[in-house]
């Protein structure tokens, strides 16, 4: 927060000196001291209290950032992303499939040596695989594969068989396809995704702490400008009043009356004006802050600010505010986030031109077992069954995992496509998405260059405003003072008392008004270099 004694004791001053010198009676000083707690209409009338809420222009960030639709809506962006993230990293999560199959073959016999009417064969198979994808590209598997098999073929001398397989495969792109984040490719477009939703809620959260800050400064101003009007309203008022008596007495001539009474009407449309001016910054800083969301009766609660504009000059060199909005800029920042998918786009697309050629390796266990038939003297052709010696499922499986009979095997293949023109039209679209990236990075540092100039040129001119409104005013003061003085001994009229009573009220109201200028070019020039939310210390956690 920037200091704000020396800013409170100066606009105070400024308000004791509207007072001394627009010429009040005692009785009217003593009355205004609670003119903070009152509200008046445009004939300066008190009307009946309504409830008020005083805010800091901190308690009002606050608010915004608890309460704030837009931002809350846009906090629910990176989230977003961040389940997208989760949801390609699953791609390397490994992946368990089950599969059962049972199956009932019957043909006719075409020889009475394979079976005397019908063949008939049983089998039940089932296969237990995990696979896992390999970040470099390619994956690698591991399966179970068991089945028994029942016919009543003759001369078998296994039956029922049992069987069972363990193969490890293991699959491995070699050009296309095949590199580190070409693997991890939905992860990391998704992982830029998340940076550049990031920085964009940082964009809009800047941009909420500014128009806090403008719409709080622009309440300020509506409600001091109102308070010099009603002042303005009593003072023509009191002389109007001064006059007819007067008047009655044939000190003054009638035609003074005219001008005093519509000096009291414009007055009054001024200050219906100013009233307006009140209610449209409280309904605009109550729908930044949403106070509806907190207060049943945020409508017709009364916001009262409690902080006073600064007028301490702030020393700002253009090239340091340029290099840090260059650094801090939420925008540019996900830009350069965004030309960075774009670089990795390009080269994912260089990599789709190349052959696709994969390196297969399989090594593979199988077991067998099942009901070993006997046969007379040995010899299945003689068909006489003589015993059978049990087998075990178990037996089968255990072969396969003790590696009892072990393959493998190797290979390469080389996918050469006829034609690789899609491939090519999606590497040229790629290059130009970054071009295009890379002009928009250039356009929106000068952009920057542009911003940066007249936020600085601003902050600079509102000060110097502020202290030429404020010699403005000073001199207007002593001007009205002076006409007074002179009308008190008959050398001036009520036209000139009530133009330099005017002429003061519209010097204050210009000075406040820059002042309100230079605070809100300074709450700009924080957004433009990007560094609202370090200078506000702002730290927002997840939503609701």
């Amino acid at each position: 927060m920037r200091p704000r004694k020396a800013s409170q004791i100066y606009l105070l001053l400024i308000l004791m000196a509207s007072l001394l010198f627009f010429g009040l009676p005692r009785q009217s000083r003593g009355s205004d001291k609670s003119i903070e707690n009152r509200q008046f209409s445009a004939s300066g009338i008190e009307q009946a209290s309504t409830p008020r809420l005083e805010l800091s222009l901190e308690d009002c960030i606050l608010k915004a950032l608890k309460n704030n639709l837009s931002l809350k809506a846009e906090m629910i962006s990176p989230e977003i992303a961040e389940k997208n993230v989760a949801l390609a990293i699953e791609k390397f999560m490994p992946t368990l499939s089950l599969n059962y199959n049972a199956q009932s073959n019957r043909s006719a016999s075409y020889s009475f040596l394979d079976a005397s009417d019908e063949v008939k064969t049983q089998q039940n198979d089932y296969t237990f695989q995990i696979t896992q994808n390999i970040p470099f590209g390619g994956s690698l598997s591991a399966s179970l594969y068991n089945y028994v098999s029942d016919t009543n073929r003759r001369f078998q001398t296994i039956n029922p068989r049992f069987g069972s397989t363990l193969r490890l495969n293991f699959n491995l792109p070699l050009l296309k396809d095949f590199g580190y984040k070409i693997g991890r490719r939905e992860i990391v477009v998704a992982n830029y995704s998340r940076e550049i939703s990031e920085e964009n809620f940082q964009r809009v959260l800047e941009n909420t702490i500014y128009n806090v800050e403008a719409a709080y400064w622009n309440l300020v101003y509506a409600r001091e400008n109102l308070k010099v009007r009603q002042q303005s309203l009593r003072l023509a008022q009191e002389l109007l009043e001064k006059n007819k008596v007067e008047i009655e007495a044939g000190t003054l001539p009638p035609i003074e009356l005219l001008t005093a009474e519509s000096e009291v009407s414009t007055r009054q449309a001024d200050i219906l004006e100013a009233e307006a001016m009140v209610k449209n910054a409280e309904d605009q800083l109550r729908f930044i802050i949403n106070l509806p969301a907190e207060r049943a009766d945020a409508k017709n609660v009364q916001l009262v600010p409690t902080d006073s504009p600064s007028i301490e000059k702030m020393d700002i060199n253009y090239e340091e505010a340029l290099n840090t909005a260059i650094i801090k800029r939420p925008d540019l920042q996900a830009l350069r986030v965004d030309l960075k998918t774009r670089e990795f786009n390009l080269d994912y697309a260089e990599n789709q031109l190349l052959p696709d050629l994969r390196l297969q390796a399989s090594y593979w266990s199988p077991g067998i077992s099942g009901d070993q038939i006997l046969y007379q003297d040995n010899n299945p052709y003689t068909g006489i069954i003589i015993g059978k010696i049990p087998g075990k499922k178990s037996d089968a499986l255990r072969d396969a995992l003790d590696f009892r009979y072990q393959n493998w095997s190797v290979g390469l293949t080389l996918n050469l496509p006829v034609s690789n023109l899609l491939s090519r039209s999606y590497f040229a679209q790629a290059s130009l998405d970054l071009k295009q990236a890379r002009l928009r990075i250039k356009n929106q540092e000068q952009q920057l260059d542009l911003e940066i100039s007249t936020a600085v040129r601003a902050v600079e001119t509102n000060y110097q405003r502020a202290l030429a409104y404020r010699a403005a005013r000073e001199l207007a003061q002593k001007k009205l003072e002076a006409e007074q003085e002179k009308f008190k001994v008959g050398m001036s009229t009520n036209y000139l008392v009530l133009q330099f009573q005017r002429d003061l009220a519209n010097a204050l109201t210009m000075e406040l008004k820059s002042l309100i200028d230079y605070n809100i070019s300074l709450a700009n020039l924080d957004r433009v270099m990007g560094v609202g939310r370090e200078r506000r210390q702002v730290s927002v956690v997840n939503p609701d």
